[in-house]
């Protein structure tokens, strides 16, 4: 029965390619679909057989901890604080966002209890 291994959707070229070089080192027999023309099909790498399934997923699971690891080593750890600096007009849009929602969901509560206390 075939079985999807990998999303392909959102992937970065260079992980896909090293995705794909991994599993013909390991000797898998793999495909790979697209999205399609109107992009909603699932891009995927996929495997036919079973066995090969399982074994393809713990090479790719070993492979995205490593490569995890990688990006982390390369790019260092990135704090909120730092996330904060980088992009501070989205991060004040959206902090003020949260508060407006939230001024939205306790108000009537407030307004609730202030009347009822007089």
């Amino acid at each position: 029965m075939t079985t999807l291994v990998f999303r392909l959707r959102h992937v970065p070229e260079d992980e896909a390619a090293e995705v794909s070089a991994l599993l013909d080192e390991a000797g898998i027999a793999w495909y790979e679909t697209t999205a399609g023309a109107f992009g909603i099909a699932m891009p995927g790498i996929w495997v036919d057989d079973a066995d090969d399934a399982h074994r393809a997923r713990t090479l790719i699971d070993a492979y995205q901890h490593d490569r995890a690891a990688r990006m982390v080593a390369a790019r260092g750890s990135v704090s909120l604080l730092d996330r904060l600096r980088e992009r501070p007009l989205t991060s004040i849009a959206i902090l003020s966002f949260c508060a407006f929602v939230i001024f939205v969901m306790v108000n009537p509560f407030a307004r609730l209890v202030t009347a009822s206390a007089s």
